[in-house]
């Protein structure tokens, strides 16, 4: 059927990238299932009137999973509790300790010890996902050209609980030949799942454009008699166009020239179409940085401004001569004390 048109051109991964795909979405679910254990565990502690997931940020962390363990091994005393804070916990061990005092009803206990194992057994299926994709990583790598240039130094410590163990960063500049992580927004875990979506080849597609427009991200282009009538982005179910959404919002909270594109155009059309429009150019940038090799450089904010500044100038200069006029700038006043 494709031969003879009857079928319009897809995405279709190679059989390395389809088994790659396969395990990150499947570790995918298995951390959303760990994640409905957490809300148990959250439940059952509410339930005994503790207060900890209040006055911890993140009962999955270090502090919280030592108190967790110590009530399911059968420790009561909120002062014994408390003392397993880590030094790094911004509650104190008092304000913890107030937090641990409650009635340890065996009911609860029960659910709050079955919810833990599953928590743990989830996380056992992760860490067995993240050999088998590290394994594909390794497979893709075999097939890749080596690097022309060794691997940068981090942008920044990179803070995803739910990475994986391995050096995730260092296995893709190995498959890709670069780092996309210098690009703002980008984790070396979303990379990733990028990837395994959008595959590595991007000559699939001829431009930057057309690349944004497979994910959705492009303006849409609804024309009836000559007459636009929409132009509204498509909706789409596309996991890829869903990350990079996700990346946008986290970079408007960002002192970027990236976020502050994402806060002036927030200001003027709304959050929703900002979070698409800096989306797209997160698309842009990923489909540039692996068909080309760009290196991407933060220019900063103070030089984003500059430049939208000066585009603001010129629109303005080429308005008033359109219309005979002529702009000249205002000449500073000095106010003379008598």
């Amino acid at each position: 059927m494709h031969a003879y048109g009857l079928l319009r051109g897809s995405f279709r991964p190679t059989q390395e990238l389809a088994s790659l795909r396969a395990l990150v979405r499947h570790r995918e679910r298995l951390l959303a299932y760990a994640a409905s254990h957490i809300q148990h565990m959250q439940k059952a502690l509410m339930e005994m009137n503790l207060q900890l997931h209040h006055v911890v940020t993140d009962i999955t962390g270090k502090t919280g999973m030592c108190i967790l363990r110590a009530i399911v091994a059968g420790e009561r005393d909120p002062a014994v509790l408390a003392s397993y804070r880590d030094r790094r916990c911004k509650s104190s061990e008092g304000t913890i300790r107030e937090a641990l005092v409650g009635h340890y009803r065996e009911e609860h206990v029960l659910a709050l010890r079955q919810s833990l194992a599953l928590y743990d057994t989830y996380h056992e299926h992760v860490a067995d996902c993240d050999r088998h994709i590290e394994a594909a990583l390794a497979a893709l790598a075999d097939y890749a050209p080596l690097p022309p240039a060794p691997l940068p130094p981090a942008r920044r410590a990179d803070t995803n609980h739910n990475a994986p163990a391995f050096d995730l960063r260092e296995r893709l500049f190995r498959v890709l030949g670069v780092d996309l992580t210098q690009v703002n927004g980008f984790g070396a875990y979303l990379v990733l799942e990028l990837i395994a979506e959008c595959g590595i080849d991007m000559a699939r597609w001829p431009t930057a454009k057309h690349f944004a427009s497979w994910l959705a991200l492009s303006p849409g282009n609804k024309i009836s008699g000559g007459k636009l009538l929409s132009s509204r982005t498509r909706r789409t179910k596309s996991r890829a166009a869903a990350l990079l959404r996700l990346a946008a919002n986290v970079i408007g909270r960002t002192e970027t020239a990236l976020g502050a594109y994402y806060r002036r155009l927030s200001s003027r059309i709304g959050k929703a179409k900002a979070v698409t429009a800096t989306a797209r150019k997160l698309a842009l940038l990923f489909y540039n940085t692996l068909r080309y090799g760009w290196k991407y450089q933060d220019p900063g904010v103070d030089y984003y401004e500059a430049r939208y500044r000066q585009r603001l100038v010129s629109n303005l200069h080429r308005r008033a001569k359109s219309l005979g006029y002529e702009l000249a700038p205002v000449q500073a006043c000095e106010l003379r004390v008598s």
